[in-house]
C-alpha cells in the first residue's frame, strides 16, 4: 500500500483543448498518464490528483475526463485547481455524494491514509505582474493585485484550517498537506502556507501548478524547516505519479 500524487492532468476529452502547444512533453499526455499510472499505482494504493483535472467549464462537460480518472487504479482523491471551473467550492459535499465510492473531492474536509490525515485546498500564490528592468531584476509589482491575492490567501487558509480542525477532532496527529498552487511565490521564503505546515507539524507539502522548466523552481522543493516539499506537476514528472509515503 502506498500514497502517490500527480497534478495538472488538463484533460479535454469533451472540451477539445489539446495541450500540445505547451511543449513536446504534452504530446499524447493522456496516454502517458494512463500508461504510467497503471504501471505504478496498484488497486490498494491511493492517488491524490492536485488540481486542474479538466478543461470543461461545467460538470456535464467534464464527465468523460472524470470517467478517465475513475478508471485509473487505486483510490482517487481530487484537489481543486484554478482551472477546475466545474467545481464550485460551495458544492464539494454534493460532488462527494454524486461520486461516492468512485472519487473523493478534498476541500473543507479530510481523507485518511493509514494513520495520516490528508488535508488540502487550492491555495493561492501572488504571481504578479512583476515589473522588471532590462536585466530581468524585479523592481516592483502591482500592489492592487497583491492586495486581492492576500484576500484569496486568507480565504484558502481558512479552508485549510477547517480541514486540520476536523482531522484533529477525529484524533489524527500526523498530516500530509496538499495544495494546487505552490506554497510560496518567487519573492517569498515563507508564507502563510509554510507557517501552517510548521504549526501542525506536517510531514510533507505536495503541490503543482508550475509548468515548464522556467517555472519548476518558482517555489520550495526538497526539505525546508524539517518538512518535505514536493512539486508534482504533470509535465515536471513526465506524468509519472510521485511516491509521497508508503
Amino acid at each position: 500500500m502506498a500514497l502517490y500524487a500527480l497534478g495538472d492532468l488538463h484533460l479535454s476529452f469533451q472540451a477539445n483543448k489539446p495541450m500540445d502547444a505547451f511543449g513536446k512533453v504534452w504530446k499524447n499526455h493522456e496516454k502517458k498518464i494512463e500508461k504510467y499510472v497503471n504501471k505504478i499505482v496498484k488497486p490498494e494504493d491511493t492517488l491524490v490528483l492536485t488540481g486542474d483535472h479538466s478543461w470543461g467549464r461545467k460538470l456535464p462537460e467534464c464527465m468523460e475526463d472524470l470517467a478517465f480518472i475513475e478508471r485509473l487504479p487505486g483510490r482517487k482523491i481530487l484537489l481543486r485547481g484554478n482551472h477546475d471551473m466545474f467545481w464550485d467550492a460551495k458544492k464539494t459535499e454534493r460532488l462527494n455524494e454524486e461520486f461516492a465510492g468512485r472519487l473523493f473531492f478534498l476541500q473543507n474536509n479530510f481523507a485518511v491514509y493509514k494513520d495520516y490525515a490528508l488535508v488540502g485546498t487550492k491555495g493561492y500564490t501572488f504571481e504578479g505582474p512583476f515589473y522588471l528592468n532590462r536585466r530581468g531584476q524585479i523592481l516592483g509589482w502591482d500592489e492592487e493585485k497583491e492586495a486581492q491575492a492576500k484576500k484569496l490567501v486568507d480565504r484558502e487558509m481558512a479552508r485549510l484550517r477547517e480541514s486540520f480542525r476536523q482531522a484533529q477532532a477525529s484524533g489524527y496527529k500526523k498530516f500530509i498537506m496538499f495544495l494546487h498552487y505552490p506554497p510560496t511565490n518567487i519573492l517569498e521564503k515563507t508564507s502563510p502556507f509554510t507557517e501552517i505546515a510548521r504549526e501542525y507539524g506536517v510531514e510533507a507539502v505536495v503541490y503543482s501548478h508550475c509548468h515548464g522548466e522556467r517555472r519548476f523552481g518558482d517555489s520550495i522543493r526538497g526539505e525546508f524547516q524539517g518538512i518535505r516539499y514536493m512539486l508534482v506537476s504533470g509535465d515536471y514528472l513526465n506524468f509519472c505519479p510521485a511516491l509521497v509515503v508508503e
